[in-house]
């Protein structure tokens, strides 16, 4: 790759742009706001990443148009409410379209379509496009933590190019062909990061986290495989992995939420004026959408839409889910 273009500069881009600019790569990220824009250029610095110096060799530009010309590879990270739009003002702006790797964890709210199924829908000229998901916390990432990651994809020389391009000594990608499990488990196991705030918030012990994840699990497994995935996917990196990320660092965004909502504040006041996006919000409304439109069963996120949507208290939540009809364990099920 010789110019990669980032859309998006929250947390995420800007360490995935951070990244690949210090491996060398001539990166261009495209911020709407113009003052993080400017703050990237004249003091390396993000406002959405703090404490976190930039490469020199970074640069942001607010301009569509010059921030995909010419780029060998797009990386989309933008919010997924705000995806189809952003495409749609990114297509037109293509002269030529290079490959794509979609880095947002969401559903479309109206059609619970996966983001890639978004992506190609706005731009359907694109050659290949993949997915980039795990337990990636973007912070952690930036410091330089290890880590690791998911690259799925269909085409297979998009996937095995992307990995040898994100791949670094502290991060480190492997490939998939399973896009739609890798996309289904990144976008619910947000869900399920509110359901455990909120658990840890009322002040639930060990027993009753362990619980909600291994149930979440089930429920993840369910949908994912429901809408073509993969089992193997849910119990790998993209799945398992990311959930366990997600629901139990205090740096995840969605749990933060969950956290507020278990200690009683409501919705408006859980999410606060950070002005960061926290996915599982609108994730929750196209998740229990799609799970009821192809009645698919999903208790721990039919009661976080309660609480989000219906302003149902959390102990009420709970109650629910612990008088259901008794049954047999198991993970489908």
């Amino acid at each position: 790759m010789t110019s990669i273009t980032v859309i998006g500069a929250g947390a995420w881009g800007t360490t995935l742009a951070a990244l690949l600019a210090r491996k060398g790569e001539t990166v261009r990220l495209w911020v709407r706001e113009p003052e993080v824009a400017a703050g990237i250029n004249r003091d390396h610095e993000n406002r959405f990443l703090p404490a976190i110096t930039l490469p020199a060799s970074l640069r942001a530009v607010t301009d569509m148009a010059e921030a995909a010309d010419g780029a060998a590879l797009l990386v989309l990270a933008v919010p997924s409410r705000w995806m189809r739009s952003t495409c749609a003002a990114l297509n037109g702006q293509l002269r030529t379209v290079p490959p794509l790797v979609t880095v947002t964890k969401g559903l479309e709210i109206e059609t619970g379509k996966r983001m890639s199924e978004v992506i190609l829908e706005e731009i359907p000229r694109l050659p290949a496009i993949a997915a980039l998901s795990g337990p990636n916390l973007a912070l952690e990432i930036a410091q330089g933590q290890p880590a690791a990651t998911v690259i799925a994809g269909s085409d297979s020389r998009l996937t095995a190019d992307a990995q040898e391009l994100f791949m670094t000594p502290l991060f480190r990608p492997y490939t998939s062909a399973d896009i739609v499990g890798v996309e289904m488990c990144g976008a619910v196991k947000n869900v399920i990061a509110i359901g455990m705030g909120i658990c840890e918030g009322m002040g639930y012990g060990d027993n009753a986290k362990a619980a909600l994840l291994t149930r979440a699990v089930a429920e993840i497994g369910r949908l994912t495989q429901h809408m073509g995935g993969q089992a193997e996917t849910v119990a790998g990196l993209s799945g398992v992995g990311d959930l366990m990320a997600t629901c139990f660092s205090p740096l995840s965004r969605n749990h933060r939420v969950g956290l507020a909502l278990g200690r009683g504040q409501d919705a408006a006041g859980a999410l606060g004026d950070s002005g960061q996006v926290a996915e599982g919000v609108p994730t929750t409304d196209a998740v229990i959408r799609l799970a009821r439109r192809l009645a698919v069963e999903m208790p721990i996120c039919e009661q976080v839409y309660a609480i989000l949507f219906d302003h149902q208290p959390p102990a009420n939540a709970v109650a629910t889910l612990m008088t259901r009809e008794r049954r047999m364990e198991k993970l489908a099920g």
